[in-house]
This record gives C-alpha cells, sequence and structure tokens, in this order.
C-alpha cells in the first residue's frame, strides 16, 4: 500500500521518487522543510495537518458542533500495518498533530485522546477523536475543520489531494470507482482511482483528505498507488471487477472511502460500530 501510497511494506519504507504515501517509520515533520515539490499557491490548508509519518486533516460531521471534540482524519496504515479483519477501535491514545495555516505555515499542535477508529479493511482509515473541541481550535488557530460527504464522488468530479507532510497539493480527477482494489493481503471496497497525470503523489501523503475541487468537503482519504507494474502485491494493487477480471498498471494511484462513516454513528452522533446499519467493518 504504497499505502500509500505506500505504505504497506512495514519493514522497508523508504522515501523514493515514487509514490509511496508513507516515507520512512522514523522520519519526523520538518517545520522548517523547503518546499520542493510545488507552490502552495494555488491549495488551501485550511484544516491540513502533518503526522510524524503521514498527512491527515481536521474533520466534522455536516452536523458537528461547536463545542463537539474535533477530529482526525488519516489512513489506518499510518496508525501501523493492521492485519487485513481488524479493526481498532475507542483504544486511548496520546498522538499530536501538527496544525497548518491556509497558506501550509505551521501554527501548533493539537492533540489525540482516543483512537476512534482504524482499520484498514474495506477502506484504509483511521479516526482519532481529541481532546480540542472544533470551537477550541478555531479560537486558538484561526482554522475551521472539513466536512465529510454523505455521498459517493462521481466520477468526472474535479479533486486535490493535500499533503500536510509536503505542504504540497494535487489536483486531478476521480477518474473511476473500483469495485474492489487488492494490495498483497488486504482488500478495499470501492476505491477512487485518479485521473493522470495531477495526483502523482508521493511517500507522505498517506491520510491526505480528498477534496472536491472549489469546496471544503472531504469525499475521501489518500492511501496508496502501483509502484512498479507488479500485479496485487503490496505497493503495487490491483483492480479487480464485479466479474473478476483484474486489472494494474503502474502509476495508478488510489484513495478510500470516507462517506460511510455517518451509517456508524449512534443516537447522540458519536462512532458506534455497533449501530444497526453501521457499513464499516467491526472489531
Amino acid at each position: 500500500m504504497k499505502i500509500l501510497s505506500g505504505l504497506f511494506s512495514s519493514a522497508l519504507l523508504v522515501l523514493t521518487s515514487q509514490a509511496h504515501a508513507f516515507p520512512e517509520l522514523n522520519a519526523s515533520f520538518n517545520e522548517n522543510a523547503v518546499h520542493t515539490f510545488a507552490e502552495n499557491d494555488d491549495y488551501d490548508f485550511e484544516g491540513i495537518v502533518a503526522l510524524s509519518n503521514c498527512s491527515g486533516s481536521v474533520v466534522r460531521f455536516d452536523d458537528s458542533l461547536p463545542e463537539d471534540k474535533a477530529m482526525i482524519l488519516t489512513n489506518g496504515h499510518c496508525v501501523g500495518m493492521i492485519n487485513p479483519g481488524v479493526v481498532r477501535y475507542k483504544e486511548s491514545s496520546r498522538k499530536s498533530f501538527t496544525v497548518l495555516s491556509p497558506s501550509s505555515k505551521k501554527l501548533g499542535r493539537v492533540y489525540a485522546s482516543q483512537l476512534a477508529f482504524g482499520t484498514m479493511t474495506k477502506t484504509d482509515m483511521a479516526i482519532y477523536l481529541l481532546r480540542e473541541s472544533y470551537e477550541d481550535i478555531s479560537n486558538k488557530y484561526g482554522v475551521e475543520a472539513l466536512t465529510f460527504a454523505r455521498d459517493y464522488v462521481e466520477p468526472g468530479t474535479d479533486i486535490e489531494v493535500i499533503s500536510g507532510y509536503w505542504r504540497r497539493g494535487y489536483s486531478c480527477q476521480a477518474e473511476e470507482i473500483v469495485h474492489q482494489l487488492r494490495e498483497g493481503d488486504w482488500f478495499f471496497q470501492d476505491s477512487i482511482r485518479y485521473s493522470r497525470p495531477g495526483c502523482l503523489v508521493v511517500g507522505g501523503t498517506s491520510g491526505s483528505p480528498i477534496i472536491e475541487a472549489g469546496t471544503r468537503t472531504v469525499i475521501g482519504v489518500n492511501n496508496t498507488g502501483n509502484e512498479s507494474g507488479r500485479k496485487c502485491s503490496v505497493n503495487n494493487p490491483c483492480e479487480i471487477s464485479k466479474d473478476g477480471e483484474i486489472k494494474y498498471e503502474k502509476g495508478y494511484s488510489y484513495g478510500q472511502q470516507t462517506s460511510w462513516i455517518y451509517s456508524c454513528r449512534d443516537i447522540e452522533g458519536n462512532i458506534d460500530l455497533n449501530v444497526e446499519g453501521c457499513l464499516l467493518p467491526k472489531p
């Protein structure tokens, strides 16, 4: 999983010119790093955060209140290589995240109290619950959260993938919704394939939100891509159609669905994987 784009190989994640979304596991976010990839003038980094090894974003539901505890969205593989079928749920956490300004400058940190959800089954998503509320973050940093979409993205939609780790953005289209994506032992459902060129993501972009261009709406989370043109292996995902046809190509990169989270909320709006109709995998 290249996880992201690569991330998958937890043992050898070395940052290369390929699309690993995950740089070295011990890499640190350098707040003074020079922007070596692209100018940021065309991208809004409000709501974007950096992890020590990945990217992420401050997110909210469309009915979240200012006093609600804020959430961070990233990849499940950014938590760690979670085995197929495993869901990490409501675990205590002290993880911190670097908050960026709209122009990608470092503003400060926010802190998790809980890993509310994390998996690499069906989707590759993790959600942290913060100690701070949305109102706290707004008052301290002047930053507002991005909003989860309730619906799938339509193919042809203009999108942006914005990385807090590298402080750069990518623009392209959602080219196709893939029935099933396989990467090694991991399987993802209804993955979002990006058009080319444009979203040629690199290591460290794992966990970046996929945003519908011109909005502040998150329709997915960036996670993987085919690095070497191989078939269905780690860092080389393949597509599997409903008829079982396998397709793979070097340079194809993908994000995963996030809208299923709306089906997994209790009557108070909290994440609860045990509610009837929840579309995410259960622990």
